[in-house]
């Protein structure tokens, strides 16, 4: 039964003559209480793929070279490259029978998780690789647009209480008591910082004075604001 081994767009000279494909599974087993187990089904998870691939040093007949024939470090320098390009790639196994009808393929995208150079005297000078692939599932990420249907809350500003709003306080009239030597005059000067402003004290207090050039000691005054 011809086998066709495929990395990418590498044909491997030699059919490895074992491929394992683990198709795994992430099911959930628990225990209940007098009712013993349950599996509780889930979907599978990536699949495995080993086998081991025979590098020829010398070209066989038996051999199928895509391109000609290519001495190991040509395979050798491939897997490399898959190794550390961190993109996957496809893998593909076609399966024919001996009268050429085409059996089903495997073909998965992949990536080159790990790989060991087996050199054994046995197998002369040719080499014996070991190779893990994994499957590789395309994914993205979404972004998601939230619109707000309510307005947004808008911020309260208090505006500061104005001076001209807020009353002054009332301001009351002061009293002197006159001592010997005092005129209108004088005492105008004294609270009001102009003497000619005596009319004020006078009008304010002509229930005491006659004449405001006539004021007597002891009488109390109302000097007015």
């Amino acid at each position: 039964m011809p086998y066709f081994f495929y990395l990418d767009k590498v044909l491997l000279p030699i059919a490895p003559s074992n491929l394992q494909l683990k198709v795994n599974n992430q099911n959930n087993t628990l225990t209940l209480i007098n009712d013993g187990e349950i599996n509780i089904l889930k979907k599978a998870t990536l699949t495995d793929i080993t086998f081991d691939a025979m590098i020829p040093q010398v070209q066989y007949p038996f051999a199928t070279y895509k391109d000609g024939f290519q001495r190991p470090s040509y395979y050798l320098d491939q897997l490399e490259a898959l190794k550390n390009s961190q993109e996957p790639f496809q893998f593909i196994v076609t399966r024919t029978f001996p009268d050429g009808k085409m059996m089903f393929d495997t073909n998965l995208k992949v990536s080159l998780e790990d790989y060991q150079v087996d050199e054994d005297a046995g197998n002369g000078f040719d080499l014996m690789i070991s190779i893990k692939l994994k499957q590789y599932r395309d994914y993205g990420t979404k972004t998601a647009k939230i619109n707000f249907t309510s307005p947004k809350p808008s911020a309260t500003v208090t505006k500061p209480r104005s001076d001209v709003s807020s009353p002054k306080p009332k301001q009351t009239a002061k009293t002197y008591k006159v001592v010997r030597g005092d005129t209108l005059w004088a005492i105008a000067k004294r609270y009001y910082g102009n003497g000619s402003q005596y009319p004020k004290i006078f009008n304010a207090n002509k229930d005491k004075i006659k004449n405001p050039n006539l004021i007597y000691p002891g009488q109390v005054l109302t000097i007015p604001v």
